[in-house]
């Protein structure tokens, strides 16, 4: 192909074909400048229309790592939901200083360069002897990896977002009819009639093979997925920075050992660690080992059979898992829950029973107004009666006849009469901070709302998934 074009480089037909490849090769970058595909986009986000780049991010990220403790660290770079989790509150904080900042623009709020310069000053971190010392502010801008513009920016930010945000965290002096209506309704008493259908009043023979069989087939049990487990452990004070080093050394030379091969109940013994296996491990036989905790629980369930996980940092030493066998969720052999399916066949067959018992009750007493076999007790929204029954007593209206489900048993009732608290002054004034408290969340809550309706966040998906994912 090539030596007929440089043969008949002047022909027509030559000259069609080389502006074909040349095209093609060109076209790759000018897609990329065309569709937005260049790799040089590094926006990982908008909030209301604003840009926030992936070195944004990255710097607001490693903020957020230095602040916490190495325990914290060392939790979330070993542990992979954690670490997801911590990414997106990392984006989500970020997003809100921005919805801040862009409501604070459209506000018209300014900070002066004054006011920064005076923020600045005022510092603890940045004077000497009570005196503002650029000695020791260039210092900790070296330290942090800023430059004065940052530390300027992060400093009207702040005076921004106060700006903002003070209105809404003002004080809120709650009227005392909120107060009143909120201190009603928690000391208020309710009269009730109730009358028990209980699931045990009703005798059922014993079920029988088909029976059994039918019922199984409405109701399978099923056996969930498990996994044997197997792990070395190489207990190490990750606190304590020379055996912390010593022990990774070995722990290395463990993961080494298994890539090359070797057991690791072999290695285990070899190198001084501990070696454990564990046959069928799922949710409902969790071992009782504390290396077994609910991140490394997500990790064995996240990894193929016969497989090794990485070296991991816990805090009690260095672990390798292997996950030797799965074995699939399943339905269980009849025969081996025939005892369990009995006793659930006959509570379920009185359950019905019992159902139709109370329909009765509660039609009669919907005809008639009378509720046989009733009991009346006078109720608070905390005492007096069963939790379901409280909660049925109060969030149904007066005059309100209901059937209220409850294990092994249906209560019938009716909802009668109200009878408001006696006034407790003192009562009043210890719930009126808590009323206006909440009142001021609420308020929050609301505007917090309103801004992410007005400054929506959108994520660059491909950013997202190249560098953050």
């Amino acid at each position: 192909m090539l030596e007929y074009l440089r043969n008949a480089a002047d022909k027509p037909v030559a000259k069609i074909l080389m502006g074909i490849l040349i095209f093609s090769f060109v076209g790759w970058g000018v897609a990329e400048w065309v569709f937005g595909l260049t790799s040089s986009d590094t926006t990982l986000m908008r909030v209301g229309g604003d840009k926030v780049s992936i070195q944004t991010y990255s710097n607001f990220k490693s903020n957020e790592l230095a602040s916490m403790s190495r325990e914290d660290q060392r939790r979330i770079y070993t542990d992979p939901t954690a670490m997801t989790t911590f990414q997106n509150d990392v984006i989500h904080k970020i997003a809100n200083i921005k919805r801040l900042e862009h409501h604070a623009r459209d506000l018209g709020y300014t900070v002066s360069d004054r006011k920064v310069a005076d923020d600045i000053r005022a510092v603890p971190q940045f004077q000497e002897n009570g005196k503002f010392s650029s000695a020791a502010f260039d210092v900790v801008l070296r330290n942090s990896g800023l430059n004065e513009s940052d530390v300027a920016n992060d400093f009207r930010m702040r005076t921004l977002n106060k700006m903002v945000q003070t209105p809404i965290t003002a004080p809120i002096k709650t009227p005392k009819f909120a107060i009143t209506a909120t201190y009603n309704a928690r000391n208020s008493e309710r009269t009730i009639d109730v009358a028990t259908v209980k699931f045990s009043d009703f005798k059922v023979a014993t079920p029988t093979e088909e029976e059994l069989r039918d019922f199984y087939t409405k109701n399978p049990h099923r056996v969930p997925e498990s996994r044997d487990v197997s792990y070395v452990m190489l207990a190490t004070k990750m606190d304590k920075p020379d055996e912390y080093e010593k022990n990774l050394k070995i722990a290395q030379a463990i993961e080494d050992d298994i890539i090359g091969g070797e057991t690791l109940a072999t290695v285990a013994k070899a190198h001084g660690a501990k070696f454990a296996h564990y046959d069928n491990v799922n949710a409902n036989t969790l071992p009782t080992d504390k290396v077994f905790d609910n991140a490394m629980f997500a990790r064995i369930f996240d990894m193929d059979a016969e497989t090794e996980s990485e070296l991991i940092e816990t805090k009690d030493g260095f672990v390798i898992v292997r996950v030797d066998k799965i074995t699939p969720e399943h339905n269980a052999e009849f025969d081996s829950v025939k005892k369990e399916l009995a006793t659930e066949w006959t509570k379920s067959t009185q359950e019905k029973q019992a159902y139709i018992q109370a329909n009765e009750l509660l039609v009669d007493l919907n005809k008639t107004g009378k509720l046989a076999n009733k009991k009346t007790m006078t109720v608070s929204r905390v005492s007096g009666a069963a939790p379901a029954i409280l909660v049925a007593a109060f969030k149904n209206p007066l005059n309100t006849n209901v059937i209220v489900p409850d294990t092994d048993v249906f209560y019938v009732m009716h909802v009668d009469t109200e009878k408001s608290p006696k006034i407790d002054d003192k009562k009043m004034e210890t719930l009126a901070p808590q009323v206006e408290s909440a009142t001021g969340r609420n308020i929050t809550a609301d505007y917090n709302t309103y801004l992410e309706r007005e400054y929506p966040m959108k994520i660059n998906e491909k950013t997202y998934n190249r560098f953050v994912k």
